[in-house]
């Protein structure tokens, strides 16, 4: 075990699945209609009355799953590419695929504000995922640099980034702006089977491709001749967790909006208790990760001021203290 473990990763992998399923039963309480844990357990068995098995079956339940796999996927994925990156201010939107599925999303709100077309735009969003993807793929196959790879991400993001406010200064009316913007800030609020149907196929596609690549990255945390010298193929490997990433990250982003923080603090939390070595982290930061965004859920769901907070605005208010107190540890601990 690291000597800097605080926790065996079994350890904290126990304590992380108990809260989580603690917090995802107490997160069926919450609501426009607050239910008793006795009147929660009778929808999810469809014994309540009929309002509340439609409360709790076709809106709780697929928020609540939704919330556990947008935030694993995140810490995940930040894990992953804290690893393969081997810099611990990276995150999921360094790769571009965030802004690019925002980019669909926004397109295809644009295009219209109709229940058929709105109903496009996890769709939309999945589309600009990919066609960032591709592009990620192209350049990892032709180059080897990690530095490459990260200022391709940044390209492909402010791109987007572009493409984002050109397509909301040309908003048809001020209600279009205003869908555009609150898609932007985050949210689970009234998704159903339906978007979790979307999403767990390119989930399930990016974890097959990310399958078994925690021991490269320990091998590439020793540097890449040593990883070349294991073994270690470092072009398959950067092009599995690139692929696998991107295509999980932009399902999230279809489904719950664009969602900043979780990829990039949980895994630091996660080394404070069971060490730097990056296979270890990778599925704590993933149950970490799915406990943290279902809380920041549960949050947006409780009566604050005459609004209603956004998922993406409550991760912001908690993550931005938490990153500038992570580069700040950083900072004196190189001194």
């Amino acid at each position: 075990m690291n000597k800097s473990s605080l926790i065996s990763p079994l350890g904290l992998n126990g304590v992380l699945g108990i809260a989580l399923v603690v917090t995802a039963f107490a997160a069926g309480f919450f609501g426009q209609a607050d239910l008793t844990g006795s009147q929660f357990l009778a929808g999810l068995m469809g014994r309540a009355d009929a309002a509340t098995n439609i409360i709790v079956q076709e809106l709780r339940l697929p928020r609540i799953v939704l919330a556990i796999l947008c935030g694993g996927v995140l810490g995940y994925s930040g894990a992953l590419l804290q690893g393969l990156l081997r810099n611990p201010l990276a995150d999921p939107g360094v790769l571009g695929v965030s802004a690019s599925a925002s980019l669909g999303a926004v397109v295809v709100i644009y295009l219209g504000t109709t229940s058929a077309i709105s109903f496009l735009v996890p769709f939309g969003a999945i589309t600009g995922a990919l066609i960032a993807t591709a592009l990620l793929v192209l350049i990892s196959m032709r180059e080897t640099s990690v530095l490459t790879l990260i200022l391709a991400g940044v390209g492909i993001s402010s791109l987007a980034a572009a493409g984002i406010s050109l397509v909301m200064n040309f908003a048809p009316h001020p209600m279009t702006l205003q869908e555009m913007i609150l898609w932007m800030m985050g949210s689970l609020e009234s998704r159903t089977f339906y978007d979790l149907y979307l999403a767990v196929p390119f989930i399930a596609a990016g974890t097959l491709c990310v399958a078994g690549a925690g021991q490269g990255l320990n091998a590439l945390s020793l540097g890449e001749e040593t990883a070349r010298t294991l073994g270690v193929d470092l072009k398959r490997l950067r092009l599995r967790v690139v692929v696998g990433t991107a295509l999980a990250v932009g399902a999230t982003v279809a489904v719950a909006g664009a969602i900043g923080f979780v990829g990039l603090v949980v895994p630091h939390f996660v080394r404070a208790f069971i060490g730097f070595e990056p296979r270890r982290i990778l599925f704590p930061s993933a149950l970490m990760g799915a406990l943290v965004l279902l809380l920041a859920d549960i949050i947006t769901r409780l009566p604050i001021g005459s609004g209603q907070l956004r998922l993406g605005v409550v991760m912001g208010v908690i993550g931005a203290p938490v990153f500038l107190y992570i580069i700040f540890k950083t900072r004196e601990s190189m001194r």
